[in-house]
């Protein structure tokens, strides 16, 4: 908890959730959603080194849906964490062992009516004793980014990347266990993925790859087998090196339309890059002839300035290139005025594809 509030203190992405927390195990055939587990982040994120305490915390709905779709219902997220219960090992009365299911929220207050301007709808909750209780006590912790956990479209991945983060710095960065335990500890349900080349396919591979893009470190797995079947799997958190982290921090601050596709290699870069090295190009000879450096016109991009309506025209694929324009200015805002030259098309130039990824071809 002193760590939580050092972190809230300091302001910032990065927040601790306590290892108690992040190694809670769901009672069988419970897991959380995705966006569950996100609201559940960013609850403790908000509670900060408070969490333990017997009170009620609060947030603004906004907050919330900066990290979900707008169809998403906020009503819905707390439903699902009042009736998802968690299991701990604990002692019964007499001393014996035993085990502690429980939730952990124990009331909320969501606003009905929302209002305009920044103080425009809020929630309140409350932790059960039980998850107060786990929090306080926990020993260890996990720093987690906030942008990185509102990033990830895998719960798995989510919660992988968790435990990953809470192990990372640890003497021996592993996690092994048998494939009751994995499936225990990403809260897979027992009918799905029996066959574990399809739980590598649709689980582990695709937590791998949005961990290696969002996160601040790498995982890897082995799997050990018994024959030709695959009995246990080992988990192993490596750091990443500088440029790999500088490379995720910048993922992490594009907007994740077109984040599949860059993970996967698929974004459309070959006409772009051209256009824009003759961008470029067109700039230098410009300022080496005086002829000053290219500015956002205040109309249409069709005349006038060619550069930026053939970035336009290669990034956006098919769309209306004044359209683009017209949602290019919206976003920048006063800043449109200050940006020129080749910052002018880097940006341009990224919006445009971004455009793309977020609407598809026309």
């Amino acid at each position: 908890m002193r760590v939580a509030a050092a972190l809230q203190a300091k302001g910032g992405d990065e927040f601790a959730k306590p290892g108690s927390i992040v190694e809670v195990k769901f009672v069988k055939g419970q897991s959380l959603s995705l966006t569950a587990s996100r609201l559940l982040a960013l609850m403790i994120l908000t509670a900060g080194g408070d969490a333990w305490e017997d009170r009620p915390h609060k947030m603004r709905k906004a907050d919330i849906r900066r990290g979900h779709k707008g169809n998403e219902r906020i009503s819905d997220m707390l439903e699902e964490l009042h009736r998802t219960l968690f299991a701990v090992d604990d002692k019964s009365w007499r001393g014996k062992k035993a085990t502690l299911r429980f939730s952990l929220i124990s009331s909320s207050r969501e606003e009905v009516e929302d209002e305009e301007g920044a103080e425009a709808g809020w929630i309140e909750w409350e932790f059960t004793p039980e998850a107060r209780k786990l929090i306080q006590e926990s020993e260890t912790y996990a720093v987690l980014n906030r942008q990185a956990v509102l990033g990830f479209r895998s719960t798995y991945a989510l919660k992988l990347y968790e435990i990953g983060a809470l192990r990372l710095h640890r003497r021996q960065s592993l996690w092994k266990g048998d494939m009751t335990a994995l499936r225990a500890l990403l809260g897979i349900a027992p009918d799905v993925y029996k066959d574990f080349a399809q739980l590598r396919r649709k689980v582990l591979e695709k937590a791998k790859a949005e961990i290696d893009q969002l996160a601040h470190f790498r995982v890897e797995w082995r799997e050990i087998r018994q024959g030709r079947t695959v009995t246990e799997i080992e988990f192993r958190f490596e750091p990443k090196d500088a440029p790999e982290q500088i490379a995720t921090v910048d993922e992490i601050a594009r907007h994740s339309a077109g984040r599949k596709a860059r993970r996967e290699d698929e974004v459309e870069t070959v006409a772009v890059e051209a256009v824009t090295q003759a961008a470029v190009a067109a700039l230098v000879s410009k300022d080496k002839t005086g002829a000053g450096e290219v500015t956002f016109p205040n109309g249409t991009i069709r005349f006038g300035s060619d550069t930026l309506a053939a970035i336009g025209r290669s990034a956006g694929g098919g769309w209306d290139i004044d359209l683009i324009a017209d949602a290019y200015r919206a976003q920048m805002g006063e800043r449109l005025a200050k940006l020129k030259g080749a910052k002018l098309i880097a940006s341009w130039t990224g919006f445009c594809e971004s455009f793309l990824a977020r609407r598809g071809r026309p």
